[in-house]
Parts: structure tokens; C-alpha cells; sequence
């Protein structure tokens, strides 16, 4: 899939949703990665849930539209301490890449996939590092309840990130990995998100309409030298873990 898709669109959805379902199915995967899958190369399917729910206004907070993440246990073999979205490969019994997501986010949170409105599809992403083809899921989180670690060994946090603080051009850096690769960055709530998840929200920022203006010349160098090595200038690192 080259191109985004609208799945559903109900009638009680959020009036915030708008412009990004009139816009994700004019995505093209070229508009998020320049890399695809060179001829005769087979990914392996993959999904994460890019889940949008809304918090409502406290003492401290104004409410609003947030989205769900996860930070991987320090522990893990590859991706140690990084912030992503819920997902991982598509196992054989999954009926499609909506499945894989919500099956994850189950594993790993304990989302209740019954109260997650899938809406949309982003074009499938080729991570070469990996060879996986990912789809990101776009939901709406209609019943929110409080999820947790359910993997304690990969999953060390899970955060509901605000998207005005992600949106907060004091918030927003490019970092650059020891190989020369720069790309977006989030600091939100003590979290560096970057990679391909922050790829990710860089855009879900832009069809939303949530963007704001910033100084793209604030590059940072990673603090970890370890993290995953992109495959070329411009790709996403892989991080995707089957």
C-alpha cells in the first residue's frame, strides 16, 4: 500500500480529527520515507498503533488530544530506553496489519482493543535495517482506561503525550546519530522521541494541522551511541522489534 487510507469515519467522532482524515489518504509513502523496497526484496509485514485519545482538562492540565506511547525496557537487546508506538510483526493467525497493531498494543499495554475506533492507515513504510514493510494504524481511543507494562522485560513506561506539548516548537529538535543521520525530535515529559516514531508524529502533526513553527536548526547529537545505525541518510532507524 503506496497511498493512505481512510477506514471508517463515524459520525461522533472528535471535531479535532479534522483536517488529518480529510488529508491521510493523500499521503503517499514517498511524502514519509524516500526509501522503498528494492525489486525482488519481500518485507516482512508489521504494524504499529498510532492511538489519539483525549484527556480531559485538571488543576494542572488543559486537556486535549494526546497520543500513546510506550518506552522500551533499559534491558532490551536492541532499542534499550526508546520511546514508540505500540506494534511489532504480524504473526500468521493476525487477519490483517489492524489486527497486528491492536494484538500488540494488547501484549504490551493492555489496551483493550475493543476501545480503539480504528479510523485510518498510513502508506506502508519500507525499514531497511529490519526489511520490514510497517503501517501505521491511526485510532481513536473512544473509551480510554488506564493501561500499564504488561511485558516488564521490553516495556518500561507507558505515557499519554499531550500533542499541545509535542506540537511546542520548545519541544521540537533534529538529532544527529554518529553515522551523519539527522532527524526529528521530540523532548516531551523527560522522553527523547526519535527515529522512525518520531517520523511518524512529525507528520501526524502536519496533516492535523498541529504544527507550529520551529527552528529546525536545533540539531543535538544522540546520547546513546549504541542506538540502531540507519540504513542510509534520510531512512528511519529500525525500530520495529519482531
Amino acid at each position: 500500500m503506496n497511498e493512505g487510507k481512510v477506514l471508517d469515519r463515524p459520525d461522533d467522532l472528535p471535531s479535532w480529527f479534522e483536517p488529518l482524515m480529510s488529508n491521510v489518504a493523500a499521503v503517499r509513502a514517498e511524502d514519509l520515507a524516500p526509501l522503498r523496497p528494492p525489486t525482488g526484496v519481500d518485507g516482512r509485514s508489521s504494524a504499529v498503533l498510532v492511538l489519539l485519545g483525549e484527556s480531559p482538562p485538571s488543576a494542572t492540565m488543559p486537556g486535549g488530544p494526546d497520543l500513546l506511547v510506550l518506552q522500551r525496557a533499559a534491558t532490551m537487546r536492541n532499542h534499550a530506553g526508546q520511546p514508540a508506538f505500540p506494534g511489532g510483526a504480524t504473526d500468521p493467525e493476525d487477519a490483517d496489519v489492524v489486527a497486528t497493531a491492536l494484538r500488540e498494543a494488547n501484549e504490551e499495554v493492555g489496551l483493550d482493543p475493543s476501545s480503539a475506533h480504528v479510523l485510518a492507515l498510513f502508506p506502508e513504510l519500507w525499514i531497511p535495517v529490519s526489511r520490514f514493510l510497517v503501517t501505521p494504524v491511526v485510532a481513536w481511543w473512544r473509551d480510554p482506561h488506564p493501561v500499564r507494562p504488561r511485558q516488564v522485560t521490553e516495556v518500561a513506561h507507558v505515557a499519554r503525550l499531550p500533542i499541545s506539548e509535542l506540537a511546542d516548537p520548545a519541544n521540537r529538535i533534529r538529532v544527529r546519530h554518529p553515522s551523519g543521520w539527522i532527524g526529528p525530535a521530540f523532548q516531551v515529559r523527560g522522553l527523547l522521541v526519535w527515529g522512525f516514531t518520531a517520523g511518524v508524529i512529525a507528520w501526524l502533526l502536519e496533516l492535523a494541522g498541529w504544527a507550529l513553527p520551529w527552528d529546525e536548526g536545533r540539531v543535538v547529537d544522540l546520547p546513546d551511541a549504541s542506538a540502531p545505525v540507519p540504513a542510509t541518510r534520510g531512512g528511519a532507524p529500525d525500530e520495529v522489534v519482531p
